[in-house]
C-alpha cells in the first residue's frame, strides 16, 4: 500500500497545491488533515488558475477521493464558496469525490470575529493573524467547546449545543472585548445557509479510509503551511494553531495507525514568510523588493507581500529533520535566474558564535544570517524539463541543497503549471 504525506519545510507557502495537484494522479485518496482556510494552495493546470484554502489539492483529479479529515478547521461559509468558484471553471465537487470527516469540528461565526477582536487589542505586538478565526477556533477545540460536523444530523440536539456554546462565548465578546454579542437567530441563519449544504459531503472517513488500506488503494495526505509554523515546534507564538508535520497526518486524517510510507517535503529555492515572527534571513529595501517581483511572492489568501529572503539552510534542515522527509521537492528555481550570485544563508550568528542548528524561539530575535553566495546561471530555466539540461551551476545548486540538509531532492520546479518540472531518478 503506497501512503506520502506532502508537506512544508519552512514558513509555509513553499509550492505543496502545486506538488499535491501533480502527484496526486498516481493516488487513489488525498486527505487534508490539519489547519483551516487561513492559508491558500495555488494549483495551475489545464483548467487554470486556483487558490485552494480548504479544498484538498486533489479536486481537479479524476477518480480521486478527497476528504476533509478531523484535525481540520472546518469552516462551511468558506468551503461552500470554493466550491462554488470551482464549479464555475467546470470543476464539479460532489459526494463522489468530496467527503467530510462526521469528527471535523465546525469553525463557528465567533471564531472570525474574535480572531479580529484580538489583534486588534494586541496593537503592535500582532500575531499577523489572517484573521480567518484559526486560533480561536483551536482553543474552543481543546476547551471542548466546539460542535461536529455530525451532529447536523441531530438538529435539536444541535440547537441545544449552539445555544449553550453561544451564552458562554456571549460573555467573552461583551465582558472581554466590548463587543456586540451574538444571537441565536444569527446562529440559526448560519446552520440552514451554510451547514445544510455541506451534509451529503459529512461521513465516517476514518472508515473509507480503512476500508481503502483494506483495499491496497494508495492515500496521499496535503499539509497546510510548514514546519516552523508548527505549534509545537515552530517559532512560537508566532505559528499557527494545528500540527503541521507529517506525524499528525493519520490522525487528523481519520485513521490514526495508518503508516506513512514516503514524506515529500517541499522547500521553496529562496525563503519566503507570511506574518509576524524572527525572519532570521530576511531581505528589505530595493533587494527584496526585486526577489519579490521575479517571484510574484503575495499571499495566496490574503494578498500580503511575502517577507522574503535567501535559501536559508538553516531552518530548512531543522524542516527537514522535523518532517522526516524522504524527499525533497524543489520549487521556483527559475526565480533566481536573474542573479548573477545567489546568497545562502549557511549559519546564524548569535551570541558572537556562528551555529548551524536552528535555536530555541527565543533566542531568534539576536540571530543574524551567515551568509555565502554561489554562482547564478543566468539564464532562463522554464522550458528545461531534463536533469543534465540544467546549467551546471543551477544543478549545484540543488546539490549543494541536499547536502546540506542530508535529503535528496528528487523534483525540481522551474515553473507553477503541472509539466514545468524535473524528476531526478
Amino acid at each position: 500500500m503506497k501512503t506520502c504525506a506532502v508537506v512544508g519545510i519552512n514558513w509555509g507557502d513553499e509550492g505543496k497545491g502545486r506538488m499535491v495537484d501533480l502527484l496526486a494522479e498516481d493516488y487513489d485518496v488525498v486527505v487534508r488533515y490539519q489547519g483551516g482556510g487561513n492559508a491558500g494552495h495555488t494549483v495551475v493546470n489545464e483548467r487554470g488558475r486556483f487558490a485552494l484554502h480548504l479544498l484538498p489539492s486533489g479536486v481537479f483529479r479524476e477518480g480521486v477521493m478527497n476528504i476533509l479529515g478531523n484535525g481540520v478547521a472546518l469552516d462551511p461559509e468558506n468551503l461552500m464558496a470554493e466550491i462554488e468558484t470551482l464549479a464555475r471553471a467546470g470543476v464539479e465537487i460532489g459526494a463522489e469525490n468530496l467527503a467530510i470527516s462526521e469528527r471535523a469540528s465546525l469553525l463557528l461565526p465567533w471564531h472570525r470575529r474574535l480572531d479580529e477582536l484580538e489583534e486588534k487589542r494586541l496593537a503592535d505586538r500582532p500575531y499577523g493573524s489572517t484573521k480567518q478565526g484559526i486560533a480561536p477556533f483551536y482553543a474552543d477545540k481543546a476547551a471542548k467547546k466546539t460542535v461536529l460536523a455530525g451532529e447536523l444530523f441531530h438538529p435539536d440536539e444541535l440547537r441545544e449545543h449552539l445555544a449553550a456554546l453561544l451564552a458562554w462565548k456571549n460573555l467573552t465578546l461583551t465582558g472581554v472585548y466590548g463587543a456586540e454579542p451574538v444571537t441565536m437567530e444569527e446562529l440559526d441563519a448560519w446552520v440552514r445557509d451554510w451547514c445544510e449544504p455541506i451534509k451529503p459531503f459529512v461521513r465516517d472517513t476514518g472508515r473509507i479510509l480503512r476500508e481503502a488500506a483494506d483495499c491496497g488503494k494508495s492515500i496521499l495526505f496535503e499539509a497546510q503551511l510548514g514546519a516552523l509554523r508548527d505549534i509545537d515546534y515552530g517559532i512560537v507564538p508566532y505559528t499557527t494553531s494545528s500540527n503541521t508535520l507529517a506525524a499528525y497526518a493519520p490522525i487528523g486524517s481519520g485513521l490514526p495507525t495508518l503508516k506513512i510510507r514516503e514524506i515529500v517535503g517541499v522547500v521553496k529555492a529562496y525563503s519566503t514568510c507570511v506574518g509576524e515572527g524572527p525572519f532570521v534571513c530576511e531581505l528589505f529595501g530595493a533587494e527584496a523588493e526585486r526577489l519579490r517581483e521575479a517571484g510574484a511572492e503575495y499571499g495566496a489568501k490574503t494578498g500580503r507581500p511575502r517577507r522574503v529572503g535567501p535559501l536559508d539552510l538553516v531552518a530548512t534542515r531543522y524542516g527537514v529533520e522535523m518532517q522526516g522527509a524522504t524527499a525533497l521537492a524543489l520549487t521556483k528555481l527559475d526565480v533566481l535566474s536573474y542573479l548573477d550570485e545567489i546568497p545562502v544563508c549557511v549559519g546564524y550568528e548569535i551570541g558572537g558564535k556562528i551555529t548551524d542548528r536552528f535555536p530555541f524561539p527565543t533566542e531568534l530575535a539576536a540571530a543574524k544570517p551567515v551568509i555565502e553566495t554561489v554562482p547564478g546561471w543566468g539564464c532562463d530555466l522554464s522550458g528545461v524539463r531534463k536533469w543534465e539540461d540544467l546549467p551546471e551551476a543551477a544543478r549545484h545548486y540543488v546539490t549543494m541543497l541536499e547536502d546540506a540538509v542530508g535529503c535528496p531532492v528528487t523534483y525540481v520546479s522551474v515553473g507553477p503549471e503541472r509539466d514545468s518540472l524535473i524528476i531526478r531518478e
